[in-house]
């Protein structure tokens, strides 16, 4: 398993906005991709950090759509965003 972790941050008094847009358009169209397991929005209401968690069952999968799907999502709550975000991707080696 592999995951895409982008981090950023936003206007805090702004979580739920941004909350509302992951659950009613992002995930959704993440669950549409190929090989996607799982996503995880994380928040700190205070700073206005985030972090996104996606799973993926391939490194492939998880990078054939970087430019198209998650550049696009990305694109939906890039307004609310106080700064750069960056993306790692890592081996999942352990999970329980």
């Amino acid at each position: 398993m592999y995951a895409r972790i982008t981090f950023g941050t936003g206007q805090p008094d702004k979580i739920d906005e941004v909350s509302k847009i992951i659950r009613d358009s992002v995930i959704p169209a993440f669950k549409k991709q190929k090989g996607s397991r799982k996503y995880l929005f994380l928040t700190d209401r205070a700073t206005g950090k985030v972090m996104t968690i996606s799973l993926w069952d391939t490194e492939a999968e998880m990078k054939a759509n970087e430019k198209e799907y998650h550049q696009t999502q990305f694109a939906k709550v890039a307004p609310f965003a106080t700064g750069p975000a960056t993306t790692e991707f890592y081996e999942v080696t352990i999970q329980g």
